[in-house]
């Protein structure tokens, strides 16, 4: 149980913690790494040059929070170092997901340039320093880009997710120096021991999780169940009144139930396909997500609800852990401090999100969670396939989620992404067997492994974007 505040852990506290559990079989991985990684030399990395750029990529039209996104900013930064390695970041743009504030008061465009400006802030930051651990290095400049950000939107309360999304492609191009500087070649190496044991289970299988925008006709969630998906991502929270809203709630969940309820799977306990419902923040009250759990358990789909994500605004500490359902955080859980108390209030999932939190973010909020035995999953913010993979390395590693025996990720790129088929192109390994979902999956075998999915290997398209 937590004490009345969150706790803060060193790394020290961290790896011993982790020792205490392991030695008592808490939370031991069934296919544990088949050695141990060994402590790598830390390197002192000096950042000498810095840049930046974007491509815009045209969306079909993502319904949720409200609103709704049609164009995909991809941030791209390089690093280079005083020893002349190069490396190339990339983020995908949140605007919407991470604060619908910043979105509503800019065109759609001006919301990408705000957060775009903040990834360059963070380059130039970071220009001629130096470095031995991304993690730290994200410790270090969170606080002043967040500054930064609410400045140049006007928003005194910006979200911490806003700018921690700003900061992916930067993270990211971080751990891709730390890794060549310091000679790591598998993802495996480049997890800091501190939070080794919340990365330590190898899953052969994860579940390409697909979302369905709200409005989404029944006959097209039924198509996927077709397909061989198992677990879909059902966005809730109709745009109207509270009333407007639970009412299309209730239809939409009546509906989804009649068409697939009966639908059986071989990756879950009780065999049913499960439910896996976002509300992105929509519900102002309990009683209204009490009303929709009602009307679930009135038409016999109650048990199939694995979990339901952010029903309540990140204000509305609502204590959630007695619906009888299991509550996930998302973005409220900005950081391992902001994750501990949506644990204190109840919610016992955490949605994970290296490509929307940084990589260095999430390995905090993973080990916590395993400290705290709560589960986690990785969800999607609709990323390009190089960035798929780069959240399919954290799924693969999870604790199983209650009730399920493969790994879980949503992924939804292929959905939304009108070009998506040549984003794949950029992909420096875009043949590999773990890319593509076959009967709902991903194949997470040792060719995935031993290649990290792909990530640390150059792309050509955009590392073409910083030759001199």
């Amino acid at each position: 149980m937590i004490s009345g505040k969150p706790e803060h852990f060193s790394r020290r506290e961290f790896a011993r913690r982790a020792g205490m559990l392991a030695a008592a079989g808490v939370f031991a991985p069934e296919n544990p790494l088949p050695n141990p990684v060994p402590k790598p030399a830390v390197k002192n990395i000096t950042i000498k040059n810095v840049s930046s750029n974007f491509e815009r990529e045209p969306l079909n039209p993502y319904r949720f929070k409200g609103s709704a996104i049609t164009d995909s900013w991809q941030a791209i930064a390089m690093l280079e170092s005083e020893s002349g390695i190069r490396k190339v970041g990339l983020g995908t743009q949140g605007v919407l997901w991470s604060d619908s504030k910043v979105f509503a008061a800019h065109s759609e465009s001006a919301g990408n340039a705000l957060m775009y400006a903040m990834s360059e802030r963070a380059l130039q930051m970071i220009k001629g320093t130096s470095f031995t651990d991304p993690v730290q290095l994200l410790d270090d400049i969170l606080p002043e880009v967040l500054a930064y950000g609410k400045k140049i939107t006007g928003n005194p309360d910006l979200r911490k997710t806003f700018a921690l999304n700003a900061l992916v492609c930067v993270d990211n191009a971080a751990w891709l120096l730390y890794a060549q500087e310091n000679g790591l070649k598998q993802f495996d190496e480049l997890v800091p021991a501190a939070y080794r044991p919340g990365l330590s289970y190898r899953h052969e299988k994860v579940a390409s999780i697909p979302s369905f925008a709200v409005g989404t006709s029944p006959e097209r969630i039924k198509q996927a169940a077709d397909d061989g998906y198992f677990i879909l991502k059902l966005k809730t929270g109709a745009a109207g009144t509270q009333q407007e809203m639970i009412e299309k709630d209730i239809a939409f969940l009546t509906a989804v139930h009649k068409a697939i309820g009966h639908y059986e799977t071989p990756y879950t306990q009780n065999g049913k396909i499960p439910y896996y419902f976002d509300a992105n923040g929509r519900y102002e009250k309990k009683e209204t997500l009490l009303r929709f759990l009602d009307h679930a358990k009135k038409i016999g789909a109650f048990e199939q609800i694995a979990v339901i994500e952010e029903p309540f605004e990140e204000s509305n500490e609502t204590y959630v852990g007695d619906l009888g359902v299991r509550v996930a955080s998302d973005e409220s859980a900005h950081t391992v401090e902001d994750a501990a108390h949506r644990i204190e209030l109840g919610y016992s999932a955490i949605a994970v999100k290296a490509i929307a939190k940084t990589l260095s973010m999430t390995m905090k909020i993973t080990q916590l969670a395993y400290e705290k035995k709560v589960p986690c999953f990785c969800a999607d913010l609709t990323v390009n396939p190089i960035l798929v993979d780069w959240n399919k390395n954290v799924a693969a590693r999870l604790q199983p989620f209650p009730g399920m025996s493969v790994g879980l990720q949503e992924t939804n790129g292929h959905q939304y992404y009108k070009n998506w088929d040549k984003l794949m192109t950029f992909h420096p390994m875009a043949n590999g067997s773990w890319t593509q979902t076959r009967k709902g999956v991903y194949l997470t075998d040792k060719s995935f492994y031993a290649e990290s999915g792909g990530i640390l290997a150059p792309s050509a398209h955009y590392d073409a974007m910083f030759t001199s």
